[in-house]
């Protein structure tokens, strides 16, 4: 394949007909945001996700990092052959394996590219890398032609951009899209920028490189929050001549998290009197129903205060804002919640609820499930309604997820059976069921109940962790409320997460703890031993990425 500018297949963002420039949004919410402490996501929830951010509009999914495990390889594998529209992307590090991997990935997808990064910051250079940046600058060249072998449309970022000289810049820029790059991605790596330096980026390096707007070259921005900031940079970007913006649903990914979707979203269609001129393909009713899913599959509760999703952006208990509200919704609202889909009342389901009635709510949740799943969901949605009264869109969202743990399941929770109370040594007994059908029983003792489960749980299954975190609360209102647990658990140098729901809390915190233990062991089965990967030094499954 040809690795000349001219066989590039991206095209410039020409103004619509209404004359705006359209914005592609690149979501990396299965890449970077499930680097976010505790967020791993199985296969299905991975495919659910992306299935979801399909039809919210999103133009490019980051599926996943081929090389860092074989669930990265399958995830970006599946999802680049089954989405029809979006462009489907693979991360890989100028490493000749890591590309190829990526390759080997996307073949097949309907829409591939492949994204490749290496650090061009003097602190990069100097003390991760130890290059020169002309070695820098050729090994980025050579895995910009590698990866063009493979696919036609490549995306280059010289990671921690931001803080990169702006000639160095502009050099690198200039070489990689001379090598065949179609989007130059720009990334504030650590979250250091302000907006007025990252916007002027952007400007400045359209203003050296002529050819980017010449050939088509799409310029990227991708921001992280650590000074609370992604979202105005990447707004600056834009306004810099940023054509793709790089975030997550709900803002999640490593340390502070990414660039919030839908904020930079309700941001240009909110301030469309100032951001007139630029156009996204999101569905804007479809983000409030993709960040609940985000959250409930990733186990990342939303902040109440969240700008957009969380559950008080739309509330208001100060007596004068009430009364305003009461007067003129505008006075103290700028968005109408039903423009980004929250529901403006919930279907309450029971037990007399038929197959279809829940059929359609889990579609409207923004599920797409296969017959034998929707069965599976339906059973659990009539036990439970057998419990409670009512069932809210929560108490199906966790239904949802619990069926989409199933993939991760090698122990299955029996029964079991607690004894407590003051002065008396708290004792359990546990029935596991294994995958292939045996049960196992093990007893044991504990500060209280769900220690004693948990010490019988380990006995059992065999794996040692160390509890880190535990988290409860109840889903829905109400005495027959169902119960949540999270809990995240440190396995080495790994830490999972595990959510457990119902009825019965201590129920839930055992099952949340024995997701946890799934995780694991699903983990260490399909997870490519990346010991000989890391030439940079960072330790297997903790590569450094943009």
């Amino acid at each position: 394949m040809s690795d000349s500018p001219e066989t590039q297949t991206s095209q410039a963002p020409e103004p619509t007909s209404r004359g705006r420039t359209p914005i592609r949004i690149f979501d990396t919410t299965l890449r970077d945001g499930e680097q976010s402490p505790g967020a791993s996501l199985n296969h299905t929830e991975k495919m659910e996700i992306a299935r979801q951010l399909e039809a919210l509009g999103v133009d490019v999914i980051e599926a996943g990092f081929p090389i860092t495990s074989q669930g990265d390889f399958e995830a970006v594998n599946a999802i680049g052959k089954e989405l029809k529209r979006a462009i489907v992307t693979g991360l890989a590090r100028c490493v000749p394996r890591d590309i190829d991997r990526a390759g080997e990935a996307l073949k097949g997808a309907n829409n591939p590219r492949i994204h490749v990064f290496c650090a061009t910051s003097r602190i990069h250079r100097e003390h991760k890398l130890k290059k020169a940046f002309e070695e820098i600058v050729h090994l980025s060249i050579d895995s910009v032609k590698r990866a063009r072998q493979f696919v036609e449309d490549v995306e280059f970022s010289p990671e921690d951009g931001s803080r990169t000289e702006l000639n160095y810049l502009v050099d690198v820029t200039a070489a990689v899209i001379e090598a065949g790059a179609t989007t130059i991605n720009i990334p504030d790596t650590v979250g250091y920028a302000v907006p007025e330096e990252y916007g002027h980026i952007f400007s400045y390096v359209r203003e050296k490189l002529p050819q980017i707007d010449r050939d088509g070259i799409y310029l990227s921005a991708h921001c992280h929050d650590d000074l609370g900031l992604a979202v105005a940079n990447s707004l600056a970007a834009v306004a810099g001549g940023a054509r793709q913006v790089e975030c997550t649903i709900n803002g999640i990914g490593e340390r502070a998290g990414n660039a919030s979707l839908e904020e930079i979203i309700m941001a240009l269609r909110t301030r469309a009197d100032y951001y007139h001129q630029y156009e996204t393909n999101i569905v804007t009713k479809k983000i409030y129903p993709t960040s609940r899913m985000v959250s409930n599959l990733t186990g990342l509760h939303i902040q109440r205060n969240k700008a957009i999703v969380g559950e008080n952006a739309f509330a208001h208990e100060a007596g004068i804002h009430q009364d305003g509200m009461l007067k003129n919704r505008n006075t103290y609202e700028i968005m109408d919640p039903a423009t980004i889909g929250v529901p403006e009342s919930k279907l309450v389901l029971g037990k007399h609820s038929g197959r279809h009635a829940l059929s359609d709510r889990v579609t409207e949740l923004g599920y797409s499930l296969d017959v034998e799943t929707l069965d599976k969901v339906y059973e659990s949605f009539k036990a439970l309604a057998d419990k409670k009264k009512d069932v809210y869109d929560e108490d199906i969202e966790a239904i949802l997820d619990e069926q989409l743990e199933q993939g991760r399941r090698l122990w299955e929770l029996e029964r079991f059976q607690v004894t407590s109370g003051t002065g008396v040594i708290a004792t359990a007994t546990v029935v596991l069921r294994d995958s292939s059908g045996e049960e196992k029983t093990d007893a044991s003792t504990g500060d209280g109940p769900i220690d004693a489960c948990y010490s019988a749980i380990q006995r059992i299954t065999g794996v040692t962790v160390t509890l880190e975190d535990y988290q409860t609360r109840a889903v829905t209102g109400g005495k027959d409320a169902q119960g949540e647990v999270s809990v995240q658990v440190r396995h080495h140098d790994r830490k999972v997460r595990g959510r457990g729901l119902s009825t019965d809390v201590i129920e839930a915190a055992v099952k949340a703890y024995l997701a946890a233990i799934n995780r694991i062991k699903t983990t260490e089965e399909r997870e490519v031993d990346a010991t000989t990967l890391n030439d940079d030094g960072v330790p297997p499954g903790k590569v450094a990425q943009p």
